[in-house]
C-alpha cells in the first residue's frame, strides 16, 4: 500500500516539474509572436538561435545515442534530463526505415497489468559502476510514464518517444539505456 502512495507522490512531482519546465520554456519563447504560431513550433524553436525576423538559424538535432534494430527501426536518444523532483526523462524519435509496418509490441514489459500492448515499458537504465538498473516509473494506475501506442509506424514515419526514470545520483553522468529487441546504448545525462 506505501508503494502505491509513494509512485502516487512521485508521479505528481513530476507533474508540477514538468508543469514548471514548460512554464518556463513558453515564458523564455516571449516575443511578438501574438500567438499565431501554434505550441509545438514555438517548443521547437526556443533553443534555437534566432536570426533576422525571429526566424531560428539552425535547430539541433544532435543525437546522444541511436540503436538500429531488426526491419529498419531505428531509435534516436536526443536527451536525457534530470528534473528536479528526482526524475530522468529520455526523449528521443522512433522512425521506421524498413518495408514493413512496425509495431513495438516487443518493447512491452511483462507486467500483465499494463493496458498499452505497444510501448516502451520495457525500457529501462544501467548503471554499470554502481551496479543499479533503473525501471520506468508507474503512475496511480500502473500504467507507465513512458511513449505508449507505438502500434502502426508505417516505413519512413517517426515518432517521437519518452520515457521516465528515478535519476540515479548526480555522480552518475553516463547510463546504458537499455530497450528489448534492440542493442544497448551508452548515453550522456545532463542537468
Amino acid at each position: 500500500m506505501s508503494n502505491r502512495h509513494t509512485t502516487k507522490a512521485l508521479r505528481s512531482a513530476a507533474a508540477v516539474a514538468l508543469t514548471a519546465t514548460m512554464a518556463i520554456a513558453v515564458t523564455g519563447c516571449g516575443g511578438d509572436s501574438g500567438g499565431s504560431k501554434s505550441d509545438k513550433d514555438s517548443s521547437k524553436e526556443s533553443a534555437a538561435p534566432q536570426g533576422d525576423g525571429n526566424k531560428p538559424v539552425a535547430q539541433s538535432t544532435a543525437a546522444i545515442g541511436e540503436m538500429k534494430g531488426a526491419d529498419g527501426i531505428v531509435v534516436t536518444l536526443n536527451s536525457a534530463v534530470r528534473d528536479d523532483g528526482g526524475f530522468l526523462t529520455v526523449n528521443g524519435t522512433v522512425t521506421n526505415r524498413g518495408s514493413k509496418v512496425f509495431n513495438a509490441f516487443a518493447w512491452r514489459s511483462k507486467e500483465t497489468e499494463m493496458r498499452s500492448q505497444s510501448s516502451i515499458s520495457g525500457a529501462s537504465l544501467v548503471d554499470a559502476a554502481g551496479k543499479k538498473r533503473y525501471l520506468i516509473l508507474r503512475d496511480t494506475d500502473g500504467e507507465c510514464l513512458c511513449s505508449t501506442g507505438l502500434y502502426g509506424i508505417k516505413p519512413n514515419e517517426s515518432r517521437p518517444i519518452f520515457a521516465q526514470f528515478p535519476a540515479p545520483p548526480q555522480s552518475v553522468t553516463q547510463v546504458d539505456f537499455q530497450l528489448p529487441s534492440m542493442p544497448t546504448v551508452n548515453i550522456k545525462i545532463s542537468g
